[in-house]
């Protein structure tokens, strides 16, 4: 597939998701305009339309009797202009009212009528609109055969006015002018002329009387609510996309990649598993199912394979805003790392609110902040966690230890210098030189400014972010300052991502996030990261260890 395939793909892939989130507003739009179009018909009067039709005969032969010249065939579109003017004016709205009385009006004959032309023709139709059926083709029959009557009449007086005409111009002849051939021709005129005032023959008559209709005419209930469903419908679309500018929340784990300009290291959907807590003995953990552990295996793979041009061993793992999961993907991390037989550490860095140690279920010590200040040695401060097997995976391989320097208990009036110190880089060096790889566990970078100087003393980050809570403002803040400071940024690592959208991110499995909450000094609950809304255990909550590889 080429690049632009491949964009024009991942653009219906964003329009797909957008309609998917906005689904609710799409059809609450439909069904509203809809059912709005349906009812509203329901409640308007029901009207009724019959049509009558005149035709109009172009008597070429009668006109030239009466000394005009015959319309030609060029003229013909003229002549059906004219005979639907013919039609439209007059007074025969107020003839028909008056000679069909019952309240009627000039006004309202007219409105409820309509005078239209069929096509190119020389018939014109007279449409009438009204309550009752049986008066809808009164008023246009009335209105038709009005119009007759009135062009008869006025042809009888034409034809009779020529007559009289033609007979006094023959009265002022002399017996031998009248035997010219001047005069036979006027005396035959005068005769055609008397038969045509005589039959009160006019160019148009009634060709179809109007029908009383059996069907109403309005309102069309079933098209109303058609035209109003797919009016709705545009109307969702438009809300939903309108909607979609104005939310700022990241919503797919590809705006993580275009926000950060880096590659997806993985897609780590919602689950309940590491939500929950299990009974199990300090410094012991139990290993997670099997179909809960292949994303975290996935991000150290793609760890290994940055070796390729540097040595990763120090990788920071943070994020933008708190609640964003930072702390269980770093933790799992370390597991998937360990099951897979490196040497871990596990670094806490967050001297403000640390939570690693409620996290994993550990009684916290002096940890980082205690070595910092010398109150004990880093050997000491440094907790070694058992990684169990799966027990419903029958597996010979041992357990694992996993070693935790969490930040320490209480919080030191100085944790910014404190990261920033020499003994700190020294931590990190010695540190680096004993373990296969160490990963911090820092505060969001977007709130606190603490864990910056680490950015510049390890090998990688990865930054997690929280697919649907994220803004995408907060994002794109932090990536300008990681590119100022020129941070050497691995990936990126969407987190609770809907299971049932994962389409080509199916090999991810899913976490809970745990960390901070919005305006608040106190650490996030299971509360208020469980999607679910299940109330937080009266214990912490707990994510759980990785299932052992066979294979490293």
């Amino acid at each position: 597939m080429n690049p632009q395939d491949h964009e024009q793909t991942l653009d219906l892939e964003r329009i797909l998701a957008i309609l998917r989130r906005r689904a609710p507003a799409i059809l609450f739009c439909f069904v509203l305009v809809g059912l709005s179009a349906f009812f509203f018909s329901k409640r308007q009067t029901k009207k009724y339309t019959a049509t009558a039709s005149l035709v109009f005969n172009n008597n070429q032969q009668a006109q030239q009797v009466a000394g005009l010249q015959a319309v030609s065939i060029n003229n013909q579109q003229a002549q059906q202009n004219t005979n639907l003017k013919l039609v439209q004016l007059g007074d025969m709205a107020a003839k028909t009212a008056q000679k069909l009385g019952g309240g009627l009006t000039e006004k309202t004959v007219k409105g409820g009528l309509e005078i239209s032309a069929q096509g190119e023709s020389n018939i014109v139709d007279v449409a009438a609109t009204w309550t009752s059926p049986a008066m809808a083709a009164l008023i246009a029959n009335t209105y038709a055969e009005q119009f007759v009557d009135e062009q008869q009449n006025a042809n009888h007086a034409y034809y009779a006015k020529a007559l009289a005409l033609v007979n006094k111009q023959l009265a002022a002849m002399t017996p031998k002018e009248r035997n010219s051939p001047s005069g036979l021709t006027q005396a035959g005129r005068a005769q055609s002329l008397g038969v045509l005032a005589e039959l009160k023959n006019g160019n148009v008559q009634v060709a179809q009387s109007a029908l009383a209709p059996t069907s109403p005419s309005s309102p069309k209930t079933t098209r109303n609510t058609i035209l109003g469903a797919v009016l709705g419908l545009l109307l969702g679309l438009g809300l939903a996309f309108l909607l979609e500018r104005l939310d700022r929340r990241i919503r797919e784990p590809s705006d993580l990649e275009r926000i950060y300009g880096l590659p997806l290291l993985g897609v780590i959907p919602e689950s309940t598993v590491l939500s929950q807590h299990t009974d199990r003995p300090e410094g012991t953990r139990h290993a997670l199912p099997e179909s809960e552990v292949e994303v975290f295996r996935m991000l150290r793979t793609h760890l290994r394979y940055f070796n390729i041009d540097r040595d990763v061993r120090a990788v920071v793992v943070t994020s933008a805003s708190p609640g964003d999961g930072k702390t269980t993907v770093a933790v799992n991390l370390a597991e998937a790392a360990t099951t897979m037989g490196s040497r871990v550490l596990l670094l806490e860095t967050d001297l403000r609110r640390p939570t690693l140690a409620r996290q994993l279920g550990i009684t916290s010590n002096a940890g980082l902040a205690g070595v910092l200040i010398g109150m004990l040695p880093l050997s000491e401060a440094i907790r070694t966690i058992t990684l169990e097997p799966d027990p419903a995976k029958k597996t010979t391989q041992p357990a694992r230890s996993l070693d935790v320097l969490t930040a320490g208990v209480g919080t030191p009036p100085n944790p910014s210098e404190l990261i920033e110190s020499h003994t700190m880089s020294d931590l990190i060096s010695q540190v680096r030189s004993q373990y296969d790889l160490v990963i911090f566990d820092t505060p969001p970078l977007a709130v606190v400014s603490d864990a910056f100087p680490l950015l510049r003393q390890v090998d990688g980050v990865i930054i997690v972010g929280r697919v649907g809570v994220n803004r995408r403002d907060v994002a794109e803040r932090l990536h300008e300052v990681l590119k100022e400071v020129d941070a050497p940024l691995l990936g990126v690592v969407a987190n609770a991502f809907k299971p049932g959208r994962l389409g080509s991110y199916s090999y991810t499995y899913g976490y809970y996030g745990h960390g901070y909450r919005y305006g608040s000094d106190q650490p996030a609950t299971a509360a208020d990261v469980n999607p679910n809304g299940s109330p937080p255990s009266s214990e912490p909550t707990e994510t759980q260890a990785t299932a052992p590889s066979d294979t490293q």
